[in-house]
């Protein structure tokens, strides 16, 4: 299994529910329409902040944190492929534009590692 992950942060003036709805309603059709046939998965993950105990809290780094599992590289290549072609690369950045600070984009190839852990006692 191969895994990316991308974190993203909303543009400046969008608020966190607007943010969300948009992406569930619009963005997130796209990346079905393109990931469809390579990925099984795709996954996001919104973050909301933990209050301080003062009970505070920062705006977060980012918004979401975005998941996608491929069965194999050959498939991550193949959609990689499809997405850096033009007119798909045009349409996710015009959607991009409308929800995400895109400079602030970061993705990354995951390696998972868990560890084991002793039941939870009740």
């Amino acid at each position: 299994m191969i895994k990316t992950v991308t974190t993203l942060k909303r543009k400046a003036g969008i608020s966190t529910a607007d943010f969300r709805a948009y992406y569930e309603a619009n963005h997130r059709l796209i990346g079905e329409k393109y990931l469809s046939g390579y990925a099984t998965r795709y996954m996001r993950r919104y973050l909301d902040p933990v209050l301080d105990s003062n009970g505070e809290s920062e705006e977060p780094e980012f918004d979401v944190v975005l998941e996608i599992w491929f069965p194999t590289m050959d498939a991550w290549r193949a959609c990689s492929e499809i997405l850096s072609s033009p007119s798909a690369s045009a349409e996710i950045i015009q959607d991009e534009e409308r929800l995400f600070d895109r400079a602030r984009k970061r993705t990354y190839m995951v390696e998972e590692v868990e560890s084991e852990m002793q039941e939870v006692c009740t």
